[in-house]
């Protein structure tokens, strides 16, 4: 990949102006046509199959008016009067309401079928709205109607009274950015412009960053009209969008910086950055792309989406950093190569002395370093066990918002039970009183602990449903809410036996209850996925056993050091100022499986490029404590750069960020924060030393099963060390090129012109072949055949070098005369071409080849050959003897 990568930046580099302007082009297109045709968000959040949300879906279709979207009006009346005297402003207020084409019914305070309109004080009254925006979740501008009407109705009564609009329909909050976000990317300018040591080139990372988000968020916002994508997901895909596509550009340009500084030419320089630190950065974003994507294993459609979305961000942010990058390094050349003040300036800010030092400290004092880490980010973990979950509502927003006004004033006059109230649905058709079943149902829920009231008690028009409004004595993400909702359901039985009924638990707070008991359930298998992931794809990378565990374990105290700190901060309100919150409140329900997703994807970034230089280190030959020594000082500061920067845009999104975005951006901060700094940074050089030599052992088995990622440009660095050898002119130089088990050492040399003839047994023959067209993997020894190293540029081999075994072929005149010829042909099991068209085939095949090009023909005996003229006949060595030479 990594050459493939080189080739790209290369292009890219060279046909800068048409690149941005591609990239300019689809900004502007997807800007302008998600102006012009996005749709809105819908916060209605969901959840397939649960009973809840089942029962929701029979109570649309049995009684709709129970189930159908809702808004109410809160009506308070100034200190000493009463909402009954302004009854005849407040019945015209309804009338109103009602003549709205939105409004399916309005319920007037008054109405005698309904109780708890109306406050013990008689202070507050409430009007209840059934709207129909057909299905869809309302915008502001529908809703401006209905806020008018109120307005019109506030007006209309004494001065000081309040009217404010609030319910499910208004439980709106849409995403919006302030200039306390933009600090973040301040700092990250300013953190850029001391490791880069230029300004400009500080730029380049801001531009390709916020391009890509630009164009993750126009084609989200023009998709709104297709998906249900909730209020929360924007601003995810901003921040984190902003936070890896800096991060992305960072690896790629202080590589190329680097490389300047070494006196490399701008266009090789591109194309190296883009070969071996790109590859880096596309593993690093493909594990963040597969941990988004892994939210699907809670199988909640939201949560998919939103999963799905923040991927797709990611993914863009790779793509830019690996094109659009390498055309702006193009734009600027040479003025991005630093100067001899600027290079000194760039390196001294970097102070690696004090890189030295830190390290010095870990790996001298390790078990010391481990212990206090640990204990530390445990102490810190505990916490989480009192972590207190609920999807947004009302009273999670703004003080300023309308809704939550709304909120406040209904949990003031009514209780805060009025903002959740249940819905038990009962199948009475079997019934022949069903309103004195209603009744009693009404009187046993009324003795249940944990109720308030049951204002409504009602069977639809059709008699075959009923259904009892329950309002708790506490609010919609209060835990007892959520045990009242379990002790409903543990009446079914009773009221099955006692009634003939069979009953459900309902709404919208029961439905949000169950989404955040199943997301809390999901937690366990996809921390099961992502353990497992990062174990598989860490060993793959480092060849070893002890690194994935260690670092998988790093991974576990970072995740429960986030969790801990922010339910320290949100839950128990723990410095709660310092983040801008108002009082202590339950994070939103899908925070830990989100953290657990994109935090994995960002603690393997550090992983790689910290350990990976370590192991570079080692595998050069220095010993285990001067590679860990070594590798740190040199990746150490990037790494750190790296995660400032994150940090810096993750934590400007807690001051001003709209309530679930506030946590999430918290315990993001607190997460990369830990990682980088205490168990990447601090923690892995320590576990490293002590495991010395036996942090590199892998067993023979497993290496062999484990796939093989160039994540550092190992095979690009290889191929540019190699790019003149052999230099002698051949199409095809083998140096003791082997295939264990197979193919013995061999050396061959063609060049262009040249037709040979390769005899042995089919193991030895065949096996030489396939390894020599890139077809099979090579143990030991290289060679270059159509311009591609083997083994590193295999896939290349393969597409250059063409292979047939006529063994395999019903026709070999037909598979002859239809080959498309690449720069060397290998035609196995000539034996075969028995028939005058074979021949003739073989023999146009050949002029085809011979001007520039070389062929191969293979057979198991000399003799097989004679009816061709050779340059020569090799024998393909087996891996049992020595090789022969022809």
């Amino acid at each position: 990949m990594s050459a493939w990568l080189y080739a790209v930046g290369r292009w890219c580099y060279r046909r800068r102006l048409t690149v941005i302007a591609l990239w300019l082009s689809l900004l502007a297109l997807l800007g302008v046509s998600a102006g012009l045709w996005m749709g809105s968000f819908n916060n209605a959040f969901e959840i397939p199959s649960s009973r809840s949300q089942e029962a929701l879906d029979k109570l649309r279709m049995t009684f709709p008016q129970g189930a159908a979207l809702s808004a109410l009006a809160v009506v308070v009346a100034p200190e000493g009067q009463q909402v009954a005297e302004s009854r005849e402003q407040i019945e015209a207020a309804v009338a109103d309401f009602d003549g709205l084409p939105m409004v399916e019914a309005a319920t007037s305070p008054w109405n005698e079928y309904v109780d708890g309109l109306i406050s013990d004080s008689g202070r507050a009254a409430i009007i209840q709205l059934s709207l129909d925006f057909g299905g869809e979740a309302p915008t502001e501008e529908q809703l401006a109607p209905i806020t008018d009407v109120a307005e019109d109705l506030e007006a209309a009564m004494p001065a000081g009274t309040q009217v404010s609009m609030g319910g499910e329909a208004y439980n709106i909050e849409l995403p919006h950015l302030s200039i306390i976000e933009g600090i973040g990317l301040i700092i990250a300018l300013v953190v850029l412009a001391v490791v880069l040591g230029s300004l400009i080139a500080a730029g380049l990372p801001l531009l390709t960053a916020v391009t890509g988000v630009g164009i993750a968020m126009a084609l989200m916002l023009l998709l709104t009209r297709i998906f249900d994508i909730n209020s929360t997901t924007p601003l995810l895909s901003v921040m984190l969008g902003l936070a890896v596509g800096i991060d992305y550009a960072l690896f790629i340009l202080s590589r190329h910086r680097d490389q300047l500084r070494d006196g490399l030419d701008p266009e090789e320089s591109a194309g190296r950055a883009v070969g071996t630190s790109g590859s880096a950065v596309v593993f690093a974003g493909l594990t963040v792309f597969i941990a988004l994507l892994g939210l699907g294993v809670a199988n909640i459609p939201f949560l998919t989406v939103m999963g799905i979305f923040a991927a797709v961000t990611v993914a863009v942010a790779v793509v830019i950093a690996l094109t659009f990058l390498p055309a702006l390094m193009g734009l600027l050349g040479e003025r991005m190569r630093p100067k001899p003040r600027a290079a000194a300036a760039a390196t001294s800010p970097r102070r690696p002395g004090l890189f030295a030092w830190w390290v010095g400290v870990t790996t001298k004092h390790p078990v010391a370093t481990i212990v206090t880490v640990v204990a530390a980010l445990v102490a810190l973990t505990l916490p989480v066990l009192g972590l207190q979950v609920s999807l947004p509502n009302a009273g999670q927003q703004r003080p300023d918002q309308p809704a939550r006004i709304a909120y406040d004033l209904l949990s003031e006059h009514f209780g805060p039970g009025v903002n959740g109230p249940l819905i038990v649905t009962a199948d009475i058709i079997g019934s022949t009183d069903p309103l004195g079943l209603m009744a009693s149902l009404k009187d046993d829920i009324e003795g249940i602990d944990g109720v308030a009231q049951v204002p409504l008690a009602t069977p639809n028009q059709n008699a075959d449903t009923g259904l009892i409004q329950v309002v708790p004595e506490t609010g919609p993400d209060d835990p007892a809410t959520a045990d009242l909702v379990r002790a409903l359901m543990e009446r079914q039985d009773h009221w099955l036996a006692e009634y003939g009924v069979e009953t459900d638990v309902t709404g919208l707070t029961a439905v949000q209850i169950d989404i955040s008991e199943k997301l809390t359930a999901a937690l366990l298998p996809f921390g099961v996925l992502v353990v497992g992931l990062s174990l598989v794809l860490l060993a793959a990378v480092f060849r070893s056993v002890w690194v994935p565990i260690k670092a998988t374990v790093g991974y576990l105290l970072s995740v429960g050091a986030a969790f801990g700190a922010t339910a320290l901060v949100f839950n128990y309100g723990v410095a709660k100022e310092v983040v801008n919150l108002e009082r202590p409140m339950p994070v939103i329900s899908f925070l830990p499986i989100l953290l657990m997703g994109i935090l994995f994807g960002l603690a393997m970034d550090y992983e790689v490029f910290l350990v990976s230089r370590m192991r570079e280190e080692y595998v050069h030959g220095k010993s285990p404590l001067e590679a860990i020594r070594g590798g740190f000082v040199a990746s150490g500061p990037v790494v750190m750069a790296a995660a400032i920067i994150m940090i810096a845009v993750f934590a400007f999104f807690v001051p001003e960020g709209m309530g679930a975005i506030k946590a999430i951006a918290f315990a993001l901060a607190v997460g990369v924060a830990v990682d980088a700094f205490l168990v990447r940074m601090t923690l892995v050089p320590a576990v490293l030393t002590l495991l010395g030599e036996k942090a590199w052992w892998l067993p023979a088995w497993l290496d062999r099963i484990l796939p093989t990622f160039d994540v550092e440009g190992e095979v690009l660095s290889t191929e540019m060390a190699l790019k003149d050898w052999p230099g002698d002119g051949s199409v095809l130089f083998a140096d003791q090129l082997a295939v264990d088990g197979v193919v013995g050492p061999l050396d061959l040399r063609l060049v262009p012109g040249n037709v040979i003839g390769m005899v042995g047994p089919t193991g030895a023959r065949t096996g030489a072949a396939l390894a020599l067209s890139g077809r099979l993997e090579t143990t030991g020894g290289r060679a270059r055949v159509a311009g591609a190293l083997l083994p590193e540029a295999a896939g290349a081999a393969r597409r250059r070098v063409s292979y047939l075994d006529l063994a395999h072929v019903d026709d070999p005149a037909q598979a002859l005369a239809a080959m498309r010829p690449g720069k060397v042909v290998f035609i196995d099991s000539v034996d075969l071409i028995t028939s005058p068209e074979a021949h003739a085939a073989l023999d146009s095949l050949m002029d085809r080849v011979r001007g520039d090009g070389a062929i191969v023909l293979c057979a198991a005996v000399e003799d097989h050959l004679t009816d061709h003229q050779l340059d020569g006949v090799f024998a393909a060595p087996s891996a049992a003897r020595e090789e022969t030479r022809a």
